[in-house]
């Protein structure tokens, strides 16, 4: 077996990866709003809100969310289109809604926008030439 020297380097596992390049720039995302209206779930997802608790309750000694997920994958799986029937339902009921929220939501967001873009009527440039004057006179 070769021997290796003490201060030979490894290989650069960073030119390996995927997106090495990518690594010292950061994306830039818009800041989510904490009150813009959750989407609706799907009708599966509002089946598994009822399976959990009926599954709860039929195995409360099973702690397991990966279990309760893989039960409930497989009885939806199984299920007819007519035992489905009222989750899509129920589903398509929370999407009107949603639309509807969402839709006022947009006219808030576009009633606020409008307020603040009338609100002065100076320029960036003048504002900020403003607040370096007082900086100035904060200095003297």
């Amino acid at each position: 077996m070769p021997k290796v020297k003490a201060d030979s380097k490894p290989a650069d596992n960073k030119l390996k990866r995927k997106g090495a390049g990518s690594g010292n720039k950061k994306s830039k995302k818009a800041a989510k709003d904490p009150n813009k209206p959750k989407r609706p779930p799907s009708a599966f997802f509002v089946f598994m809100s009822e399976f959990r608790e009926q599954y709860k309750k039929d195995f409360p000694e099973n702690k397991s969310v990966a279990n309760v997920s893989k039960a409930g994958g497989s009885k939806w799986k199984s299920m007819s289109d007519a035992e489905k029937a009222p989750y899509v339902a129920r589903a398509e009921k929370k999407k009107e809604e949603y639309g509807r929220t969402i839709e006022a939501y947009n006219r808030k967001l576009e009633g606020n926008n409008a307020s603040e873009e009338d609100e002065s009527d100076k320029s960036k440039s003048e504002v900020h030439d403003d607040e370096d004057d007082e900086e100035d006179d904060d200095d003297e």
